[in-house]
C-alpha cells in the first residue's frame, strides 16, 4: 500500500503559532471567551504537557473552541469507555529522545560512541472531540455573567430591526453559513461586552451583503456574457 507524504509535524507547530500570533494581534480581538475550561493542555493521567507540546495543544484548544483541558490517543480513549466522533482530526504530540551508537574501527579495533538524538509524533484528540469519557474530562458549565450593556441600545436595537437575518446562538464561533443562509453567534453571555456582541454581529450582516452583492454580479456576468467565463470571473474578481 502506498502511503501519503510525510508529515512535517515541526512545520505544522510552526505555522500553527504564526497563524495564533497573527490573529491575536490588535487592533482586532475575539471579543468573547472561547475556552470554558481553560488552562494549559494535561495528558490523560492528569500529567501537563510540557515544552512545544504545551504551547502547540493550548493553541490549538483556543483554536477550536476546545473547552477541555485533556488530550489523549485514540486507544486511551476507548480504554476509558469514550469513543471519538467520527470526522475528528487528531492533533500530533511530539517527544525528543536519543539513542548511543557504538562504531568499530575496522582497522584498530577501537570503539566509539557518538549521540543520536531524534523526533517522534504521535497523535491525541482533545477530550471535547471524544464523546462517552467519565465526566471529570469535561468542565461543568460556567453561567456566565451578562455582557456590559452600551449606552447606544437604542440605536443598536434600529439598526438592526428591518434586516431580516436568521440569527442562531451557540457554540463558540462566529459566521455567516451561506449554504445555511443564516449567521451563527456564541451565547451572548459569552461576549465580554454588549459592544462586542453587536460589533461581531455587524460583521457577520455585512457577510450577507458581501455574498449577495457576489451572487448579483455573477448572475448579471452569467446573463450578460453567457459565453465568456474569463470575462465573468474577472469582473465578479473570482479566478478562472
Amino acid at each position: 500500500m502506498r502511503r501519503g507524504p510525510k508529515r512535517d509535524v515541526a512545520q505544522e507547530i510552526t505555522n500553527l503559532i504564526i497563524a495564533r500570533i497573527e490573529a491575536g494581534t490588535m487592533p482586532w480581538r475575539r471579543p468573547w471567551k472561547k475556552t470554558g475550561a481553560g488552562g494549559a493542555p494535561l495528558r490523560a493521567g492528569g500529567l501537563p504537557y510540557t515544552g512545544i507540546n504545551r504551547l502547540y495543544l493550548w493553541a490549538v484548544a483556543d483554536c477550536f473552541g476546545y473547552a477541555s483541558r485533556y488530550w489523549m490517543t485514540y486507544r486511551q480513549a476507548q480504554e476509558l469507555g469514550g469513543q471519538v466522533r467520527k470526522g475528528e482530526t487528531a492533533e500530533p504530540s511530539i517527544y525528543f529522545n536519543s539513542t548511543s551508537k557504538t562504531d568499530v574501527d575496522q582497522a584498530t579495533g577501537e570503539e566509539t560512541s557518538k549521540t543520536i538524538r531524534f523526533m517522534r509524533s504521535y497523535s491525541v484528540f482533545n477530550a471535547s472531540q471524544i464523546e462517552g469519557l467519565p465526566p471529570h474530562f469535561y468542565p461543568s458549565p460556567v453561567p456566565e455573567a451578562p455582557p456590559q450593556p452600551s449606552v447606544k441600545a437604542a440605536a443598536i436595537q434600529a439598526f438592526f430591526a428591518p434586516i431580516p437575518a436568521d440569527i442562531r446562538h451557540g457554540g463558540d464561533r462566529a459566521f455567516f453559513s451561506p449554504g445555511g443562509d443564516y449567521i451563527q453567534l456564541p451565547e451572548r453571555g459569552a461576549f465580554r461586552t454588549e459592544d462586542g456582541y453587536v460589533a461581531t454581529k455587524a460583521h457577520e450582516v455585512c457577510n450577507i451583503a458581501s455574498v449577495l452583492i457576489s451572487r448579483t454580479v455573477d448572475g448579471l456576468c452569467a446573463l450578460l456574457f453567457p459565453n465568456h467565463r474569463t470575462a465573468c470571473c474577472a469582473i465578479s474578481g473570482r479566478e478562472s
